[in-house]
């Protein structure tokens, strides 16, 4: 499942291989632009990128998401089992990030 959204003049393209995005995982999303905007103002676009290793016992689930802003882009993976305590994970990844600017 792939698709691309204009989230509050933010581009943002997601895409999900063999998996389909709920709509609670579509908010989460934005729900943590939106905490990245706190930081930059300035976020020009926002890539997304959900997976899901089959070949792992557990279906070891992937999360990668990079923001487009003026400088460097910044970006942030990370694994798990569960969606929701990924997105956590990344947001305080790119967190990280953003305030070291």
């Amino acid at each position: 499942m792939n698709y691309t959204e204009n989230f509050e003049g933010i581009r943002i393209d997601v895409q999900a291989v063999d998996i389909t995005i709920t709509d609670g995982l579509q908010q989460r999303v934005r729900d943590a632009i939106t905490k990245m905007k706190r930081f930059v103002h300035d976020i020009n676009w926002v890539d997304v990128y959900f997976k899901v290793e089959p070949n792992h016992a557990t279906n070891t689930k992937t999360v990668s998401m990079k923001l487009g802003i003026p400088g460097e882009d910044v970006f942030a993976s990370e694994s798990g089992d569960e969606w929701f305590p990924i997105m956590n994970s990344i947001e305080d990844k790119l967190r990280k990030q953003l305030e070291k600017r």
